[in-house]
């Protein structure tokens, strides 16, 4: 394998404190060895990993202890929580708001390597009906290569039904960084990062930018998945797949997207069957490698279309913000927040209406931070930030969520454990 360089927009040494704070090891590697990209090396710096050792590092990667999880509340606000212990996937539900959890009930029988960084987890997600249902990437022993896999449970989490693969191409190559959504209709919706048109076009001794976004149906409530559906070409190849669902139950998703040569800024897409990709960003960040920072998105019942992510281009680099109310077919002018020289990362966005939060991370030196703004009227206007979390250890990536109107902070950290924070009702 030939190893590329790149010398990023930002000094060598803060972009690679950035790659190495805000990734996950196996994250990290993905980022730089699924193109076969390497760091800028400089006097200081350690020689890049020969790749005859990407197979060992994989694999040590997946034998660590993952500190993502993932939470959402039911009709009835029980709060019900996806992490992963020894290669299982563990619900639990908490009736307290977070205090205390119920035993946990493993989803996958049989221990698997679950993928469980900040842009790969479990997702977890509960149906009008009470149903639940879970969605994880496998990763396997061949780097970078992985399935998607889902799982329901039909009796109020006590059991979980054997895990399927949900990619109809079993190749061993990428099929990873699964979302998931289920609409009013009952119906569910996974998309994911895949590689099989890459591989395809690479067999033909044809170029392929980046990989590809596909996507499978479930109309029976989790029984079964139609056949999967290409959504879109050229995806950036570690960054995840954000989906949010529209008023008229059609999801909407978003991620980074390979424009022209090498430019690596965002798009979204209604997957209705007939929707093009509209890009999203505007940023021109022109960097040979994946890093590892998706997208987010939400939306709520006035149909409004909200949007954060990161980027680092020269002219425009940090933490941005930008909505529609058409449907993608405009939007707003970015907002860029956040501190860029405290390595903001990772922001995530909660719509209820014209209540607006945006949480993402800051690192100060010594401790991560977790800051919050919001708006009260529906993201033209934006309180100052303000930090609401933090820890010295290693932490997860910050999630939003809801319960009857309610907004909360879900984050989990090595030495505090989990937290499920209560946001204002009103910005401060």
């Amino acid at each position: 394998m030939t190893e590329k360089k790149f010398v990023s927009p930002v000094a060598g040494q803060e972009w690679r404190q950035h790659l190495f704070r805000n990734c996950s090891w196996v994250g990290l590697i993905s980022c730089l060895a699924v193109n076969g990209v390497g760091l800028a090396a400089d006097a200081a710096s350690p020689a890049p990993a020969k790749p005859h050792d990407m197979a060992k590092m994989w694999k040590t990667s997946l034998a660590r202890q993952p500190v993502a999880v993932t939470a959402t509340f039911d009709a009835k606000g029980r709060l019900w929580l996806a992490s992963v212990k020894d290669g299982h996937v563990m619900v639990s539900h908490s009736d307290d708001q977070g205090k205390t959890f119920s035993t946990p009930v493993s989803v996958n029988p049989e221990p698997e390597f679950v993928a469980a960084d900040g842009e790969n987890r479990p997702k977890i997600l509960v149906a009008g009906n009470g149903n639940i249902y879970v969605s994880y990437t496998q990763s396997l022993e061949t780097p970078f290569a992985g399935n998607v896999r889902f799982s329901r449970s039909v009796d109020g989490g006590k059991s979980f039904s054997s895990p399927v693969t949900v990619n109809d191409n079993l190749e061993l190559f990428t099929h990873r960084f699964d979302s998931m959504g289920v609409n009013e209709r009952g119906q569910i919706y996974i998309a994911w990062l895949d590689k099989r048109d890459a591989s395809d076009a690479n067999k033909k001794g044809e170029k392929y930018s980046g990989i590809t976004i596909y996507y499978a149906v479930s109309d029976d409530e989790g029984k079964s998945f139609y056949a999967n559906i290409k959504a879109a070409d050229h995806s950036c190849e570690c960054c995840r797949v954000a989906m949010a669902m529209d008023t008229d139950g059609t999801p909407v998703i978003a991620w980074r997207n390979i424009f022209g040569k090498n430019v690596r800024d965002h798009a979204m897409l209604r997957l209705d069957g007939k929707s093009q990709p509209i890009r999203l960003s505007y940023d021109n960040w022109k960097v040979d490698a994946c890093p590892h920072h998706g997208p987010a998105a939400s939306i709520a019942r006035d149909g409004v279309y909200h949007f954060v992510w990161f980027n680092n281009a020269p002219e425009r680099h940090g933490l941005f913000y930008a909505h529609s109310s058409d449907q993608g077919k405009s939007f707003s002018s970015p907002l860029n927040f956040g501190n860029f020289k405290a390595q903001a990362s990772h922001p995530t966005v909660l719509s209820l209406g014209k209540r607006v939060f945006i949480a993402w991370k800051e690192f100060d030196g010594e401790a991560t931070g977790i800051y919050l703004i919001q708006s009260e009227n529906g993201g033209n206007l934006w309180s100052a930030p303000r930090k609401i979390a933090s820890s010295a250890d290693k932490s997860d990536n910050p999630l939003l969520i809801d319960a009857e109107g309610k907004a909360y902070l879900s984050w989990n950290t090595v030495a505090e454990g989990y937290h499920l924070i209560a946001l204002p009702e009103e910005a401060q």
